[in-house]
């Protein structure tokens, strides 16, 4: 019997699989399920699957929650200063001029007037994409602007928040920005203007501290992470073991720390449920 051996291996044993075409594919966190980017966009980036509700920026929910071409930016060129010359891997001035050009925003929200099937009202939205949607001076200032502009307007005020809490870079400035935006929504609140805030994953640290909780109505997206320090902090401090789902949406809401949970796909119509009976 004649034995052949082959000379040349035909497939190589380094080789590879090949990956999914980069920026057109998702991978769920919560099932895994790979999701293309177009269905995952049809489908306001929740998952078909499981309705896991991926992160978004704050253009994505302006489209899916204000009627269309209705928005209008305030105080769109507003940056960051340096008042602390911080430094730690990176100046902090050169983190925010490399956010800048990466991410095309100004700062971690973006704020305005716009209208929900034609009710106008005074809009702020955090983005988680620069620097974490961290609260420093600037979104203090620009979310204490539209809560002005709410109340000369007497137009109700909607924030989505999402952030990791206040920044760190700007020290005792930053934390200012929880009394100041809280002062000026207690002056709203005399003036009998409604405020809805949306709690988005995460809403951690001194925004949850201060503007996102203080909503007449509180709405929070699915299985979002609510709260102020981390659940491991926590569990370090009281020495226990935390409840299954704390500091979640659904936790919260059987607590009675939210009013609501809404799906994405559902969000817009719910504001303008809540307007109508506020207003």
């Amino acid at each position: 019997m004649a034995w052949f051996k082959r000379k040349k291996e035909n497939i190589s044993p380094d080789s590879k699989k090949s990956e999914l075409p980069d920026g057109q594919w998702s991978k769920c966190e919560d099932c895994g399920e790979i999701i293309h980017n177009k269905q995952l966009e049809v489908n306001l980036w929740t998952c078909p699957k499981c309705n896991y509700h991926f992160r978004i920026g704050s253009d994505q929910y302006i489209s899916l929650v204000l009627d269309k071409g209705t928005f209008k930016e305030h105080d769109k060129k507003m940056r960051s200063a340096d008042p602390l010359e911080f430094e730690d891997t990176k100046k902090y001035i050169d983190r925010v001029n490399s956010t800048i050009k990466k991410t095309g925003l100004n700062d971690a929200v973006k704020t305005g007037t716009g209208k929900i099937d034609g009710k106008k009202v005074a809009f702020a939205c955090m983005d988680f994409n620069f620097i974490g949607g961290s609260m420093g001076s600037v979104v203090g200032e620009k979310i204490a602007r539209i809560i002005d502009v709410a109340y000369e307007e007497k137009i109700p005020l909607i924030i989505i928040s999402q952030s990791g809490g206040a920044r760190m870079m700007e020290g005792a400035y930053s934390l200012m920005q929880m009394a100041k935006t809280s002062a000026r929504l207690a002056r709203l609140a005399d003036a009998k203007v409604p405020y809805i805030s949306v709690l988005t994953d995460p809403t951690t640290g001194g925004v949850t501290a201060s503007f996102a909780m203080l909503g007449d109505i509180i709405i929070a997206e699915p299985k979002a992470l609510i709260g102020f320090a981390g659940p491991r902090v926590i569990k370090q401090t009281i020495g226990k073991d935390l409840p299954e789902g704390f500091q979640r949406s659904e936790f919260l809401l059987e607590n009675g720390f939210i009013d609501f949970i809404v799906p994405r796909q559902q969000l817009k119509e719910k504001l303008s449920l809540v307007i109508d009976y506020l207003t």
